[in-house]
């Protein structure tokens, strides 16, 4: 009995893993293809793009789908897709019949596919923590540490393949992983139970159409006070964040006289210190005061790493800051994704969530623009304050709301809480 309660949980954590490593490794691996076969920035930024443009959007109209039909087909179908695409590119491109604007074309189909597939991954989360008899606090712990393991995993896999056998073959990588994604929810996950909706009236009213599911989603986002301020406070941070990694880190490095390996240290202390705080999280994240332990983890993962930057502090410092950051930062998504799921309703849990994803994902495509217009405009010194202060205010102002106090940590069960929730990624 307890090996087939826990079946769900390690289902989705393995499904996640894969899906998420191939997400990552596409991070580093199309870009690096994409300027090592045509030489063009221009190029690679519109690839890039084609793929989180769609994923976004798709992400924000997938819920009601997600919820109708449920989110086990909705995952498997989308990894499959992915699949797909990511075959025929490699094969294209080795018969000479790839331009860019096909890559572009199956690069948007990818986003489109992928991004429902993991938030339909997510919705899957309560019910299998619930079925494992956890607290919902280890299981979007596990689930964060799944997410910040892939962060590393995925691109160093790439590092590997990209440079032992070529660009091309690690987007077949990528191929293989989506499959095993789908592989893994077809055979030990079954889409969670809801209780029908009731309504006024009539006890079989007709379910509500496509257009008016996404409005209840999008007016249950927009009621909740500290729903929305966290859904805002993750966007803002996460474009500061793509600011940050993808011209700001790099501006610093070359400025301060180091290479690019120095980029690749960077994130990986900051990423290894995280998952193993996403993992205490898991452990112990039901027994920490929810506030304080958002308030600290943001505070220190985030806005210290600018600061000792700007300062032009030494190198061991400024490893040091990445090293207790990400330490910070492991507590944070599954402290708030504990707060989000609890105040969700199941039955409106895809359209909401997929909602309040692609509102923290919307920033994204943007952030390399702000870091590179705020260079030209302040400097790197200068652009470092900005961002840092900006990180500031986004995370404090949510903290102060008064609805943390009245959430005491493992105190609702996700299909009984009262009428919010979300989050996202850090």
């Amino acid at each position: 009995m307890a090996t087939r309660s826990l079946r769900g949980l390690a289902g989705v954590l393995a499904a996640s893993a894969a899906a998420l490593s191939a997400n990552r490794l596409l991070s580093i691996a199309l870009p690096w293809f994409v300027l090592s076969t045509t030489g063009s920035a221009a190029k690679t930024g519109l690839v890039v793009f084609a793929q989180l443009g769609p994923y976004v959007v798709s992400q924000a109209l997938a819920g009601p789908l997600i919820d109708r039909i449920g989110p086990r087909r909705i995952s498997v179908a989308g990894d499959l897709v992915s699949m797909t695409a990511m075959t025929i590119a490699p094969l294209l491109y080795l018969a000479d019949a790839l331009p860019v604007w096909a890559l572009m074309a199956l690069m948007a189909v990818v986003g489109t596919a992928d991004g429902p597939a993991n938030a339909a991954k997510g919705v899957f989360v309560p019910s299998v923590t619930r079925a494992a008899q956890v607290p919902l606090e280890r299981g979007t712990g596990l689930a964060g540490a799944v997410e910040r393991t892939a962060t590393t995993v995925g691109p160093a896999i790439a590092g590997f393949v990209v440079a032992a056998f070529g660009s091309v073959y690690a987007l077949w990588v990528a191929a293989a992983l989506f499959g095993l994604a789908s592989i893994i929810v077809t055979t030990t996950l079954t889409d969670p139970v809801v209780a029908p909706e009731p309504s006024a009236g009539s006890e079989t009213a007709p379910a509500a159409g496509y257009v008016e599911q996404l409005r209840e989603g999008a007016d249950f986002l927009r009621r909740d006070g500290l729903l929305r301020a966290i859904v805002t406070m993750v966007g803002v941070t996460n474009l500061l964040d793509q600011a940050f990694m993808a011209v700001l880190l790099p501006v610093w490095a070359r400025e301060s006289g180091y290479g690019p390996e120095m980029v690749g240290l960077v994130v990986s202390i900051f990423g290894a210190t995280s998952v193993v705080a996403a993992l205490a999280a898991a452990a112990a994240g039901e027994r920490l005061p929810r506030r304080p332990v958002y308030l600290v983890g943001f505070l220190i993962g985030g806005v210290p790493r600018f600061i000792a930057m700007a300062m032009g502090l030494p190198l061991a410092a400024v490893l040091g800051v990445f090293a207790v950051g990400g330490l910070g930062s492991g507590f944070i998504n599954p402290i708030l994704g504990a707060v989000v799921y609890e105040r969700i309703p199941a039955a409106l849990l895809g359209r909401v969530k997929t909602l309040s994803t692609a509102v923290a994902w919307s920033g994204i495509p943007f952030g390399g623009l702000v870091g590179a217009a705020l260079v030209g405009v302040a400097g790197i010194t200068g652009a470092l304050w900005v961002v840092g202060g900006c990180y500031l205010v986004a995370v404090v102002l949510p903290g102060m709301r008064k609805e943390w106090s009245d959430m005491q940590p493992g105190a609702a069960e996700p299909d009984s809480a009262p009428l919010v929730r979300d989050r996202v990624n850090s």
